[in-house]
């Protein structure tokens, strides 16, 4: 079967080696060659002569992107499960099942089309007296599918479309712990992941849905459109993007850095100007590449997956870095990615003889699923164009919002990052101590730690890239607010003062393991900055220095929070 119009580019002097070959014929025998014997020909033919595989085609391209957005799919149900319960759960953070309630209220007490546009979730049609058992079933539906697209490089727009369902049913009642700009990206990114599959069909190489130029391009304009985002955001925001001197902050104060992190804040101050300056070109300069023919748009899928690399390898910035890669990958056709697949596996054999079949005029006439398919695929077209008004109407905005929706199902949407940079790394350290009285005398306060974000001055930074603990984030945020502005801070407080277990699990370290409760529990705000190599602290095996800023919240029991829990519905801490 022939790739359709759409998606196949001629190549003359693919055309002409395959004159000069004995594979094709005029004559009817050798039409009449059985399958298999054409099969061995190919591959004698390829692996002895060096056929390249024709450019303008993007067969192997769709396996690549269809592995790599079940990758982060993946990741991203991993983290659901490992964490939602704690944060989201019958016993969590912010339960999504009053979220649920609340909205429920709001909409007028039914559970109806408008509670489904407010809240698109498939929860709302489970049962929710056991919602952790439903968080976990939708995130290990979610890995079980993932999985089976990223072990096997197939999948059709069923399976794709449920892994989207499925996402979006967690995000949607995820709160502030799912209100990251990725999580969108990663949903607008499977959205267009649906389209390239078959409806049905889980073969590899669908011969009667050929991979559509119009998916391919949506994710090229999604590159461009986050680049871009990106770009402008910091031109326009934080004057150190203008006088090239973010990065010399960046890598101290961004929101978990990681071992690598360290060394590159103390490079020399030329080359930080070097990276600020790279960090532009790329973001605002390197996008219009894709609009300027094969070769460029090539290069502009180069430099994007090596810029994501390096910011990868130089912070633990979630999945984030490793899904902007993923519209990258549509950069490059079949003959660019031949490279990833062997020259005598199957799904390369293959295609080598779609194309010559296709070369040779031996196409047969489209199908009636194949013409309703290209009218789903023009649609998909005008669908994004539509959705992209405003989201370029904000990028040319000088009042440009980064990491908005536009619309409940997220399918286009403004991105950004980094648009500020903090100057200064502040934390948030919780200290609790068994003393009946906080103000006597040698009282010794005794530290948690996070699961990643800093805190002891001797404790190697973490390296988990692409997982993501939400509440080390999230603490982040709240080190340079206040706690009357993130009073789910409180919340932690109290239930580290019950000894807690579904919060003792978001936490590296609980100083009262196996001891009677903390008394009180305090927050100590500190100002956190690399030691300096060489110096006294950095021969002591330590990686951070701070300065006492004062306190962040004040000492506190759990009767005294009594009250306080009671003013926001919070269930209180000895219930658990």
């Amino acid at each position: 079967m022939a790739a359709s119009s759409e998606s196949t580019e001629n190549s003359e002097s693919f055309l002409r080696k395959r004159r000069t070959s004995p594979l094709i014929s005029d004559s009817h025998s050798n039409e009449d060659k059985s399958e298999t014997v054409q099969d061995e020909d190919l591959s004698k033919y390829d692996k002895k002569e060096g056929v390249s595989l024709q450019t303008g085609t993007y067969w192997l391209t769709r396996i690549v992107l269809l592995r790599a957005i079940a990758f982060i799919y993946f990741v991203a149900f991993t983290v659901a499960y490992m964490q939602n319960k704690q944060l989201i759960g019958e016993k969590g953070l912010m339960p999504c099942k009053d979220y649920l309630r609340s909205v429920k209220r709001y909409v007028g007490g039914k559970i109806d089309f408008k509670a489904l546009a407010y809240t698109p979730s498939i929860l709302w049609f489970m049962d929710w007296n056991d919602m952790d058992a439903n968080l976990d079933g939708i995130a290990l539906a979610g890995m079980a599918i993932s999985g089976f697209v990223l072990l096997m490089g197939r999948a059709n727009m069923m399976l794709m479309g449920i892994l989207w369902i499925l996402y979006h049913s967690i995000v949607n009642v995820g709160q502030l712990w799912y209100s990251f700009g990725w999580e969108s990206q990663l949903l607008e990114t499977g959205f267009l992941g649906i389209f390239l599959c078959p409806l049905w069909s889980l073969e590899q190489l669908p011969r009667h849905c050929p991979p559509s130029l119009i998916s391919i391009w949506t994710f090229r304009w999604l590159i461009v459109r986050i680049m871009l985002g990106a770009g402008l955001i910091k031109i326009r925001g934080d004057r150190c993007w203008r006088d090239l001197t973010c990065m010399d902050y960046h890598y101290e104060t961004q929101p978990v850095p990681n071992p690598i992190s360290y060394y590159m804040h103390h490079s020399p101050w030329w080359f930080h100007r070097f990276e600020t300056l790279t960090n532009h070109f790329v973001e605002l300069v390197v996008p219009f590449f894709t609009f300027m023919g094969r070769r460029m748009c090539m290069v502009n899928g180069v430099l994007q997956i090596l810029f994501q690399i390096a910011l990868i390898i130089s912070g633990n910035l979630s999945f984030l870095n490793w899904l902007t890669i993923v519209p990258s990958l549509a950069c490059f056709d079949d003959a660019s990615l031949a490279f990833l697949f062997r020259r005598t596996g199957r799904a390369r054999q293959t295609l080598l003889k779609i194309q010559t079949e296709a070369a040779a005029g031996h196409s047969p006439p489209p199908t009636k699923g194949m013409l309703i398919r290209r009218v789903v695929n023009v649609s998909l077209g005008i669908l994004i164009g539509y959705l992209s008004v405003p989201v370029v109407m904000n990028l040319l905005s000088s009042r440009q919002v980064m990491n908005t929706s536009f619309d409940p199902l997220r399918i286009v949407n403004t991105y950004g990052a980094f648009g500020s940079v903090t100057k200064e790394r502040t934390e948030v350290v919780f200290q609790g101590t068994l003393s009946e009285n906080h103000t006597e005398e040698g009282v010794i306060w005794e530290e948690y730690e996070f699961l990643c974000k800093p805190g002891a001055l001797n404790r190697t930074p973490c390296l988990i890239s692409p997982y993501h603990y939400r509440l080390d984030w999230l603490m982040w945020f709240a080190a340079f607010q206040t706690y009357e502005q993130n009073e789910w801070v409180i919340q932690i407080a109290g239930r580290l003062l019950a000894n807690d277990s579904t919060v003792l699990s978001l936490m590296g370290h609980n100083p009262f393991q196996g001891r009677e409760k903390p008394r009180w529990i305090r927050g100590e705000h500190f100002r956190y900055k690399f030691t300096r190599p060489g110096s006294s602290g950095a021969a002591q095996g330590k990686w951070w220095v701070r300065k006492r800023i004062g306190p962040y919240f004040p000492p506190v029991t759990l009767e005294n929070l009594r009250g306080y829990f009671k003013s926001r519905d919070w269930p209180f801490p000895d219930r658990y």
